[in-house]
């Protein structure tokens, strides 16, 4: 699952939260590092911030994850959408949530747009690890890492 907020605290917030319940998750600080992610894996899920760094935008790393995966589920995670930007992501199957998101939101959504991407009997997305908590590596907030930084060696 790749997750994309140029705000370092709340990015840090949606890893811990999907770690907790097992996903596996890139998480990009930047549009860039998010691009470069999608050009050498594949994931299941696009979460991206409408509002990135240097007047980017969610629909570009949306565009790029749709390009290597045309039936990817994403959606646009914001604190203000114009009319046009909400027909914009309708248009384009995009969904939107807005901030400041409530945790049971944010998952419900999620595992819905994981369960609609796969068959009702897997568990995609998540990590083998019975126990994920113990596995996270909290490196998203570290300015040192780069732009991403992901939990685990598979790729989703």
């Amino acid at each position: 699952m790749l997750v994309v907020d140029d705000e370092a605290s709340v990015l840090l917030t949606y890893r811990l939260i999907l770690e907790q319940q097992g996903y596996e998750v890139v998480a990009c600080s930047t549009s860039s590092g998010a691009i470069a992610a999608i050009a050498t894996q594949n994931f299941d899920v696009v979460l991206c911030d409408y509002s990135l760094e240097e007047q980017h935008t969610g629909f570009e790393v949306i565009t790029a994850a749709r390009k290597r995966n045309g039936s990817v589920p994403a959606a646009l995670l914001t604190g203000y959408a114009t009319t046009d930007t909400a027909d914009e992501a309708a248009n384009q199957g995009i969904g939107i949530m807005y901030k400041p998101i409530e945790i049971e939101e944010f998952l419900a959504t999620t595992s819905k747009m994981l369960r609609r991407n796969h068959e009702p009997s897997q568990e995609s997305g998540k990590k083998d690890n019975p126990n994920p908590q113990n596995n996270s590596q909290e490196r998203t907030g570290d300015s040192n890492i780069g732009p991403c930084s992901s939990t685990g060696s598979r790729k989703r």
